[in-house]
């Protein structure tokens, strides 16, 4: 199991949310969303909160869940199944440049380039999961 947001700012050009890029050497390069795994008896909502103040530099506020994407894949030969868990956030302080080593970049993206910048389509259906709570937040001026 893991944790991560969709950070989420509104400006004038309208939604922006907030991606990292990974350069693995068996994957190459992908834009994600910051995410990770709970420490020991780490509740989920603070795995996210944590998480993503790690990747991205920020601190964060979470606004809702958004939901969960599942996928498998190997690893040491053994295939592994994953559920990761998505809450929508807002940042309310932090700067991208303090953003830890997992990624080698980190940035605001408007919310319609994210779906062709993200690699994984699970990730993508997450961005569009979340589109009605974040034209609410859109309305209400909140991000």
């Amino acid at each position: 199991m893991s944790a991560g947001g969709l950070v989420i700012r509104i400006v004038e050009g309208g939604p922006e949310i907030v991606l990292g890029r990974r350069v693995r050497p068996h994957e190459g390069s992908a834009w994600v969303l910051p995410k990770g795994t709970p420490a020991e008896g780490e509740a989920v909502e603070t795995t996210a909160l944590r998480e993503v103040a790690e990747e991205t530099g920020l601190a964060v506020h979470i606004v809702e869940p958004v939901g969960s994407i599942h996928y498998s894949f190997v690893q040491s030969g053994a295939r592994v199944d994953k559920t990761v868990h998505f809450y929508l956030m807002v940042a309310t302080g932090g700067d991208l440049a303090n953003h830890d080593y997992e990624f080698e970049e980190v940035r605001w993206v408007p919310l319609e380039e994210a779906a062709h910048l993200l690699k994984f389509e699970t990730e993508r259906e997450i961005v569009e999961r979340a589109r009605p709570a974040i034209d609410a937040l859109r309305e209400r001026g909140a991000a």
